[in-house]
């Protein structure tokens, strides 16, 4: 499963405001309850599971990047928000860095090849430096799925 096949424009924020991971990934959940992909009334429920899996071990896996997930039978298909925090969000990283791109992605309960198989993904495409700085420096939603959507043909 590739990036582009669950993340949508409308779920990429360029400008994330949060300044701890726990801020980050209310924010994304938030974009997901604003885009439909998940309902209002789900929203604390997934808040909770996603935290409470990022309490486990921080999915600050260096090089900037934060990939907090979890499953959840909440959710029928696989769901994702994207955000880019220009001034970095304290992920508690496992090289102690501040994350600049989070990657928050859904699956829905007992999917658990699906689960592996897409946060596999998700690191490889994101540990590759050229495609991270293509993201950064990204001037819109626009520019930054188009450049998500074009990794996926490569």
């Amino acid at each position: 499963m590739e990036l582009a096949d669950f993340l949508k424009k409308e779920q990429i924020l360029t400008d994330l405001k949060a300044s701890d991971r726990w801020e980050a990934i209310e924010e994304l959940i938030e974009l997901l309850v604003v885009n439909g992909q998940i309902k209002a009334v789900d929203r604390e429920a997934i808040i909770s599971v996603v935290k409470k899996r990022e309490a486990s071990m921080s999915t600050g896996i260096g090089f900037g990047i934060g990939i907090p997930h979890a499953s959840t039978d909440l959710i029928d298909n696989v769901t994702g928000a994207f955000g880019r925090s220009k001034g970095g969000i304290n992920f508690e990283a496992l090289d102690n860095q501040p994350v600049n791109l989070v990657m928050l992605f859904l699956v829905p309960q007992g999917q658990f090849q699906k689960h592996l198989h897409t946060l596999a993904k998700i690191a490889k495409v994101l540990h590759k430096n050229e495609f991270r700085k293509s993201l950064q420096e990204a001037e819109d939603e626009a520019e930054m799925y188009q450049i998500i959507r074009d990794t996926q043909e490569t």
